[in-house]
């Protein structure tokens, strides 16, 4: 997911993907452990996709706080 995408978002928007992202992380990781998943690269995306969304979310965060 680009970085600039994720920026445009609203606060609502940000955690639904969150949520999103979590449960499809949860779905590979099972794939994973039983020998389904054909690409496991793909797990380390959806981690690094996770974090970028946690950080624009907390980034969001302290500037409503320092407003």
């Amino acid at each position: 997911m680009e970085l600039n995408k994720i920026r445009e978002m609203s606060d609502m928007e940000l955690n639904a993907e969150l949520l999103k992202m979590k449960k499809d992380l949860f779905n590979l990781r099972f794939q994973h452990v039983t020998g389904q998943l054909e690409n496991p690269l793909k797990l380390r995306e959806m981690k690094r996709d996770i974090a970028r969304i946690k950080t624009i979310i907390r980034e969001k965060e302290l500037e409503a706080q320092a407003k």
